[in-house]
């Protein structure tokens, strides 16, 4: 709704306009900014910024992973990157990919229903001709997949959906299973056409040509989950989570390093020719009183003060105190 102006701002206005300190172009440039955004309360926009933002991240990481895959699978150099990632409906989804292609129906527990993974027919020939002794770079002429096409690219895209428990395992633990496989889009009635889907596309460069994934991924499936797809939450439970493991690392670490300690009972003063007259069953008179604490030397460096003292049958000393070493520093 407009914003309503005052008595006293009209009046401005107008006095403005007659005056030519105001332009009636700049009346229309400010009625601009204010103009109403077109909502269309038939496909309402379920996924937030947010959650498409963390989608984004997820399966970025996700190209990263499957790129790897692909390279070991075909023994050439495949590079994968997310291009887009937006709220349509299943209906444009299915208008929007080729007659046929090769459509994968998995489920990805704990998120619930069915996930839809297409491989467009172009990337689906050039990893068969591959993987059948050829270089990709024929050429071949839309078709209905035969059975040993299916087979081949079924084996890859097991291999592609099951690394999306990777990918996702800084939000939740996913177990990837496949349902099924179609070749004809239309005829999959997994979800009501009106249904929003969020729709990941992914460009593979493999060789010289250019190919498409697509990852359909309906509300309804992750509805469930969605306080998780929030960047803020996935950081800081990722953030606890490694800052755990580091500093269980770092106490592994710690406990097998070895150290010197030494107590030292006290400091006394002889010369040289006292020094050297020495022998077994001599007194020498320290510095420190007997009720006084001693100090506990690490690697050559005072940590505490301590009480000696016996422990059994063995001499011990008994922590009293850590040496502040920063005050007396700064004292």
């Amino acid at each position: 709704m407009a914003e309503v102006l005052s008595q006293s701002e009209i009046d401005a206005l107008l006095s403005a306009l007659s005056s030519g300190e105001l332009e009636p172009e700049q009346l229309e440039s400010e009625e601009e900014k204010h103009k109403v955004k077109l909502y269309d309360f038939r496909s309402p926009q379920k996924f937030t910024k947010e959650h498409l933002r963390t989608l984004e991240l997820i399966h970025d990481n996700y190209a990263r992973i499957i790129s790897t895959y692909l390279t070991a699978q075909v023994r050439t150099s495949v590079k994968i990157k997310i291009e887009t990632i937006q709220q349509i409906t299943y209906e444009e989804f299915i208008h929007s990919i080729p007659n046929p292609t090769i459509l994968t129906i998995f489920r990805m527990p704990p998120l619930s229903g069915s996930i839809l993974f297409e491989t467009n027919p172009e990337f689906v020939y050039q990893v068969v001709d591959i993987l059948l002794g050829g270089n990709g770079e024929r050429r071949t002429k839309s078709r209905e997949f035969s059975d040993i096409d299916k087979n081949i690219i079924r084996k890859i895209n097991e291999g592609m959906i099951s690394n999306l428990n990777l990918a996702w395992e800084d939000v939740l633990e996913v177990v990837p299973e496949i349902e099924g496989l179609e070749t004809n889009p239309a005829l999959n009635q997994t979800l009501a056409p009106n249904e929003a889907v969020a729709l990941i596309t992914f460009s593979v460069e493999m060789g010289e040509n250019n190919t498409f994934l697509n990852i359909c991924i309906p509300y309804l499936s992750i509805e469930k989950v969605l306080d998780k797809l929030v960047v803020q939450y996935w950081f800081r439970g990722n953030n606890q989570e490694l800052l755990e493991n580091s500093k269980e690392l770092v106490r592994k670490r710690l406990n097998i390093v070895e150290v010197s300690i030494a107590s030292v009972l006290g400091n006394a003063h002889i010369s040289v020719e006292e020094f050297l007259k020495l022998t077994a069953g001599d007194v020498i008179t320290l510095d420190n009183k007997i009720n006084d604490p001693i100090k506990i030397y690490i690697e050559n460096k005072p940590y505490f003060y301590a009480k000696p003292g016996v422990i059994g049958k063995y001499r011990g000393v008994q922590i009293l105190d850590i040496i502040d070493k920063d005050v007396d520093d700064y004292e």
